[in-house]
């Protein structure tokens, strides 16, 4: 048995998949103290796992800081990240004397985590819900002139916030060790090896586990005509202008069509929906791409990842360099098409060469075999038990 820390960032598609490997683990007799935010309180206990409240630690922001946490700034989102770690010195250095824990498993973008465990030198494994990212996979991202004046001119702010950490005894140099991959660091990615961008670069202590899913469901597609599915994901998801143009483009069209938008959108804004068209603030998304034929996507990894687990091809339309990155592998392996034209007759076009093109469904159908052949939350908490993993001689 041994006790085992969890840290994430308030963030679904961060949190999600870290919540089967917290219940394998807890099966194994494990100890699993979740360091999280009340949103996921419920999600959590149901592992099992111990759940512990840092709603207190997060600062309190302006309606600037609002918008680029809104936006996906990662200026905004590494200034935050490096004041929680601030806001919760105290209280994780008492809970790392008193707890002890023998590993810690922290989402990659989780300064706190990372932080305290290379200050309290435990063991640790990073949860990466994205591909894995060094020199030669980072070519997939393709940020926008946007997002890379972002970063450019974050980061004389990033490096003010920084140097606040230096007098608590955090060891880091630059943002950069806080986020890059490295060939050292005890990794889960969340993607199978055929998946993950150039797999074979990375070393022994990198486990391409596939998609972290609670759902052992199998797909059917069994039904009278073809369901499209439609998402943004639970971030940029403030959309009532592009799943209005999806509305208009499947209205009349042989198809059922399923719309989950968040609440940040009001589903009555739509005003009378066509017949095939039902919208909801939150489905069961894993149930849903079981039974859909195309997936309209933002192209979050979670979502790419479960609806090729479900073996459903997607219309892809990154908001993100990240997503830019998942997207383009998707369409590298063949189960999906870039949405390039988000216009009525664009979004109308794209369906139906998903729907009417079965080299699409079929290259999902080899993505979902792949993925169930991965080793998912089982192989993730063994590795974790065993943490940490030393270099191998090759």
């Amino acid at each position: 048995m041994k006790k085992i820390a969890f840290f994430c960032i308030p963030a679904h598609g961060h949190t999600n998949p870290m919540l089967p490997v917290a219940e394998e683990l807890v099966g194994r007799g494990n100890v699993v103290r979740f360091y999280s935010f009340n949103e996921f309180e419920k999600k959590i206990t149901a592992t099992g796992a111990e759940f512990v409240s840092c709603d207190s630690y997060l600062p309190k922001l302006t309606k600037q800081e609002e918008l680029g946490l809104k936006n996906v700034s990662t200026t905004e989102m590494t200034i935050q990240d490096i004041r929680i770690t601030l806001n919760m010195e105290a209280f994780l250095d008492k809970e790392f004397k008193v707890f002890c824990p023998d590993v810690v498993y922290t989402d990659s973008v989780c300064f706190w985590g990372k932080l305290n465990a290379w200050k309290h030198n435990v063991p640790m494994v990073v949860s990466t819900s994205t591909f894995a990212f060094n020199r030669q996979s980072a070519q997939y991202m393709r940020n926008s002139l946007k997002e890379l004046a972002d970063i450019i001119f974050g980061l004389p702010r990033i490096s003010r916030e920084l140097k606040k950490l230096k007098p608590y005894g955090y060891p880091v140099e630059s943002v950069l060790s806080l986020i890059q991959s490295d060939n050292k660091t005890d990794s889960v990615v969340y993607a199978s090896r055929r998946f993950q961008p150039y797999a074979e670069s990375f070393s022994e202590h990198y486990i391409f586990v596939g998609p972290s899913v609670f759902s052992k469901a199998k797909p059917n597609k069994d039904k009278a005509r073809p369901l499209v599915y439609i998402s943004m994901g639970t971030v940029i998801n403030d959309r009532r202008d592009f799943y209005g143009k999806c509305i208009e483009a499947l209205r009349g069209e042989n198809v059922d069509v399923i719309i989950s938008c968040g609440n940040a959108v009001d589903c009555g804004a739509f005003g009378a929906l066509p017949e095939n068209v039902q919208i909801y603030p939150y489905v069961n998304q894993l149930d849903a791409l079981s039974r859909a034929d195309a997936f309209i996507t933002h192209c979050g990894m979670n979502s790419v990842s479960e609806s090729l687990y479900m073996a459903t091809p997607l219309l892809l339309y990154p908001q993100t360099g990240e997503q830019r990155a998942v997207a383009r592998r998707t369409v590298e392996m063949g189960a999906g098409v870039m949405l390039t034209d988000d216009s009525v007759g664009g979004i109308r076009s794209a369906v139906r060469e998903i729907l009417n093109n079965d080299k699409y469904r079929t290259a999902a159908e080899e993505c979902s075999a792949d993925f169930r052949s991965c080793r998912g939350a089982a192989g993730a908490a063994e590795f974790i038990e065993n943490a940490p993993h030393f270099d191998v001689d090759l």
